[in-house]
């Protein structure tokens, strides 16, 4: 059977992207697809019988605790099924693959007909939770003399040095000397570094807050940073203004979204057309350090 420009480009995707892992994330907004459709009619025809790989090949779009397999666009995708009280089909891919849930009495053959009508939906997902996965794998920080790590946007190196005493930071050179053996814990760099960045982090927001909260016509009473593992930034209507100090990872553009839109919210708090002018009103091209943000949000552990 011919494929669809849709599963040419998803065929593509897959190779590109070596679709061999869903392990843990380590993702401050780590992004979970999830998808439910109505019951396939009785009298629809039965399924193709899934093209499973060849014995003894793992599946490329395999779940950990994947029970069952099918053949989705052309790729054998394994899946976790869980049967629930429920009165409709459900999908959610997230880092570890795809799971179903369906009802109990649904015959499994109805299940295998909606993951069929689903498979555009279902590949594309993979191959974009694929996509993050190796993206964290690539930013994961080896805590050691030498290492790279991102620091407003831009590469950042360690320097473990005996001889200085305490943190010196080459802005020039971009790198950051620490008085460490060479040989120091990773656990023990990790600590130093992170402590400065947060030193780093405040000096750098506590400017872009003032600023905004003067173009936004909005008082701040207070800013304080975070640790959150699942969300950037917040804020309370007594001005009080939470931004997650590992924003400092980020180029300055994508700092100021943030900054801008918590402030914007002291203003309408919620996500109405109202509180989206008032972050266009102080940042007319938002979308893109958001969109930006959105592709980029893998943090260094």
């Amino acid at each position: 059977m011919a494929k669809t420009p849709m599963g040419k480009r998803l065929a593509n995707l897959l190779q590109e992207a070596q679709l061999s892992l869903f392990g843990p994330e380590q993702s401050l907004l780590q992004s979970v697809a999830g998808a439910a459709v109505p019951l396939p009619p009785a009298a629809s025809p039965p399924p193709m019988s899934p093209q499973l790989p060849p014995a003894g090949q793992p599946s490329p779009l395999a779940n950990p605790r994947a029970q069952r397999e099918m053949s989705l666009g052309g790729h054998s995708v394994a899946y976790e099924l869980k049967r629930a009280r429920r009165r409709s089909i459900g999908f959610v891919v997230g880092s570890e693959g795809l799971r179903v849930s369906a009802p109990r009495w649904l015959p499994q053959a109805d299940i295998e007909r909606a993951l069929q009508q689903k498979s555009d939906w279902i590949l594309r997902k993979l191959v974009e939770q694929t996509e993050r996965a190796r993206r964290v794998q690539a930013a994961r920080i080896e805590w050691r003399d030498g290492a790279s790590l991102a620091f407003l946007g831009q590469p950042l190196r360690l320097k473990l040095d005996p001889a200085q005493v305490g943190l010196h930071w080459d802005e020039a050179q971009r790198v950051l000397s620490l008085g460490l053996p060479v040989n120091a814990e990773e656990e023990l760099v990790r600590e130093k570094v992170q402590a400065w960045l947060q030193k780093q982090a405040r000096a750098f927001f506590e400017p872009r807050c003032q600023h905004f909260a003067a173009a936004l016509g909005v008082q701040m009473k207070q800013l304080r940073l975070s640790s959150a593992q699942t969300r950037w930034g917040s804020a309370s209507a007594d001005g009080s203004i939470r931004l997650n100090w590992r924003l400092i990872h980020f180029g300055p553009s994508i700092i100021d979204y943030v900054v801008a839109h918590e402030l914007a919210h002291l203003r309408e708090m919620n996500h109405s057309p109202r509180f989206w002018a008032q972050v266009r009103s102080v940042l007319p091209d938002f979308e893109v350090a958001r969109e930006q943000l959105r592709a980029e949000s893998i943090i260094a552990q």
